[in-house]
């Protein structure tokens, strides 16, 4: 089959390789209709990470199940399935309680498991043509009858809506509420999308990048650009000095400030001020144990000097980490199923398997118009692209209502 393999940093190639097979009575094989490049993608992309060349990438897939391992009972060859990006057991300590991101059994020796991702298992990435589903009964979402004309909506339930929905989770959130975002890549608009759905009085987004938060606008967000004014000063002005009752983190420790210079605390320092006192974060936004190319002493330890005295003085409450998939996937399935929810909103390309690489570079460099990247193994190279909204345009009726009335956003979930 064709896959995407890393070879080395700004080095991806579609390659010929062997096809994935039924290891165990419990797998699922899946043929991939898309697949998503995602913003965690790209620290492996950047040679951020420890993953090794020749591995398969890519975690947020979508696709038709096409065969099944004997002890599979649920899932059913024909089945429209996403997979979220955690590869979990159902069974450990954690998955059981419904932490399918910290699973203990198929790591070993480590939390967590994932889709061609460093330091998650041995797992292949779903950016080829097929994928070998480790307990399918438990990873695969099958989805509704309106899977395929929905696609686009659907794959966002593999990562990045969960994700973002996670990071407004962890802060605490309230309908009613204010909340600040730091981040408008597809993560950090996942997020304002869910807190709109959510019922937040205001919803204020953090970038420099005019194309995505003209998207964050569109959803009835307040954009707060932050190139020629400080970010902090704009959220307190928009509180009346008070700060956003919640706040969330969703760029990582690759964060950049208006100048350009990569600051790995930044955007969590600028959160605990954007918050009022007594307030919530949430922080999806990727943040290592150790980074080779960080830009400073702590950061290549996986370290930040975070302002402890001013969180702790405010009251501040804090939630972190991966997103447990299938703690949100359902529900939001239904929203989907439902037309209440439309998260391809995001989508601005549809590429090949063949475009990858080029699709890659663009996404890297965050190039005007290149939100959200849908692959789509079946496509033939040039063969369709997806207008600037990509197929979720409409973004429903609520914010069809809603269109009326610092970082630089790493795009990335939270891996």
């Amino acid at each position: 089959m064709k896959a995407i393999v890393y070879n080395g940093p700004h080095d991806v190639q579609v390659k010929e390789v062997p096809d994935p097979k039924i290891e165990y009575a419990t797998d699922v094989l899946v043929k991939i209709s898309s697949s998503n490049i995602c913003g965690s993608d790209l620290h492996m992309y950047e040679g951020r990470t420890s993953l090794e060349a020749g591995r398969i990438i890519g975690h947020e897939n979508l696709g038709e199940v096409i065969a099944v391992g004997k002890a599979v009972l649920r899932v059913k060859v024909g089945d429209k399935v996403c997979i979220p990006f955690n590869c979990s057991c159902g069974y450990c300590k954690n998955c059981e309680r419904g932490y399918t991101s910290a699973c203990l059994s198929m790591n070993p020796g480590k939390v967590g498991a994932g889709y061609g991702y460093a330091d998650m298992g041995p797992y292949e990435g779903g950016q080829a043509e097929y994928l070998r589903v480790p307990y399918g009964d438990f990873n695969c979402l099958v989805l509704p009858d309106d899977a395929e004309e929905k696609e686009n909506d659907y794959v966002m339930l593999a990562d990045i809506w969960p994700t973002g929905y996670h990071a407004v989770e962890l802060s605490g959130f309230q309908p009613g509420e204010s909340i600040v975002i730091y981040g408008c890549g597809p993560v950090g608009l996942m997020a304002a999308y869910s807190a709109q759905l959510r019922g937040a009085s205001r919803v204020m987004v953090i970038d420099r990048h005019p194309d995505r938060l003209a998207l964050a606008e569109r959803i009835g967000a307040i954009a707060i650009d932050d190139r020629n004014r400080d970010h902090v000063e704009q959220v307190l002005d928009f509180t009346e000095g008070e700060g956003a009752d919640r706040g969330c983190e969703c760029v990582g420790y690759q964060c950049h400030d208006p100048a350009g210079h990569e600051v790995p605390n930044g955007t969590m320092n600028d959160l605990v001020k954007s918050v009022r006192a007594t307030g919530g974060l949430g922080v999806v936004g990727v943040f290592v144990p150790e980074d080779p190319g960080g830009a400073d002493e702590l950061a290549r330890k996986g370290e930040i000097a975070f302002d402890f005295g001013a969180f702790w003085n405010k009251g501040l409450s804090m939630g972190t980490g991966q997103a447990n998939v299938k703690a949100y996937n359902r529900q939001l399935c239904r929203l989907i199923q439902l037309d209440r929810a439309q998260p391809a909103f995001i989508v601005s390309h549809e590429c090949s398997l063949e475009e990858a690489p080029e699709a890659y570079e663009h996404f890297d460099k965050r190039d005007d118009g290149w939100t959200k990247v849908v692959l789509k193994p079946g496509l033939s190279a040039g063969g369709k692209a997806a207008g600037k909204a990509g197929a979720g345009a409409n973004t429903g009726a609520e914010d069809s209502k809603a269109e009326k009335s610092h970082a630089h956003a790493h795009a990335g979930g939270a891996k």
